[in-house]
């Protein structure tokens, strides 16, 4: 089965990339695998501080990711898979990439202006030519109407 893995995290852009990817798998018989990220922290010097500080940013990442995954849910009837991982955001990408072959693309999405954002930049630059699949950078700045005419 084709899988589309998107990150995502409380951007605008993210929220573009997951319903195209919702569209994409709707029409193509597809899944969706969302997957929040949650940075490594920063050392703090308490232990136990260092672990609520922790603990949050989990809970968070698991609260946003349970969110898009119900309202990907409600619009389009795909049930996704969900996944938080800690770590470096590239690297626990990459690794995800490299350790499920059913994934037949990346999805991303970069913001309306500026810089397009450290995983779009990595990922269809220094690493676009050494991934297993294809990289789909969904710009940021598309209305829901256009991403379901191009998806």
């Amino acid at each position: 089965m084709r899988t589309y893995l998107v990150v995502v995290d409380e951007t605008k852009e993210a929220s573009v990339a997951l319903r195209f990817a919702a569209r994409r798998a709707a029409k193509t018989g597809g899944s969706v695998k969302i997957v929040a990220l949650v940075p490594p922290p920063e050392f703090v010097q308490w232990g136990g501080v260092q672990a609520t500080i922790e603990e949050e940013a989990h809970q968070r990442a698991e609260a946003l990711v349970a969110g898009a995954a119900g309202s990907l849910m409600e619009e389009t009837g795909i049930r996704p898979s969900i996944t938080v991982r800690s770590g470096d955001p590239v690297q626990v990408v990459r690794r995800m990439l490299m350790e499920d072959n059913q994934i037949a693309a990346l999805v991303l999405g970069a913001a309306a202006t500026g810089a397009p954002g450290p995983l779009v930049s990595h990922f269809a630059g220094n690493d676009a030519g050494s991934l297993p699949c294809p990289v789909m950078v969904i710009p940021g700045s598309l209305s829901r109407e256009a991403i379901d005419r191009l998806s």
